[in-house]
């Protein structure tokens, strides 16, 4: 089973080979999206060992969006031992599926974030 992870705003969308879940996550993306994955896990009666590749949204999108899901995403395939593949733009998916059929493996994704970052200077 492939896992494929969008988080690149407050919107989380995940795909377990093609049934698509989405969860409207706010600001509990960091605390909750474990579980969230989990429980989709279990509505298709399969578990982590069950997944044998995950692609991922680089990006562009939220910045703290973007690093959760990155983090996330690069945990599970290091902790299971699968490929993981990232992709840009309006047909990240079908990229994705198409590096893991050809049996790419990125090892590591990093999250695109179209622009750099905005840093506030402190007031004082």
């Amino acid at each position: 089973m492939r896992l494929f992870l969008k988080t690149a705003d407050s919107k989380c969308e995940v795909w377990l080979d093609d049934v698509r879940y989405e969860w409207e996550a706010g600001r509990e993306l960091a605390r909750d999206l474990l579980k969230f994955l989990h429980e989709c896990l279990q509505k298709q009666a399969a578990s982590w060992p069950d997944l044998d590749g995950i692609g991922f949204f680089e990006g562009p999108g939220s910045f703290t969006s973007l690093r959760i899901g990155a983090t996330v995403a690069n945990t599970l395939a290091d902790s299971e031992g699968i490929p993981i593949v990232g992709a840009r733009g309006d047909d990240w998916l079908g990229q994705a599926r198409q590096k893991l059929a050809a049996h790419e493996n990125q090892k590591l994704v990093l999250p695109f974030y179209g622009a750099e970052a905005n840093i506030t200077k402190p007031k004082k």
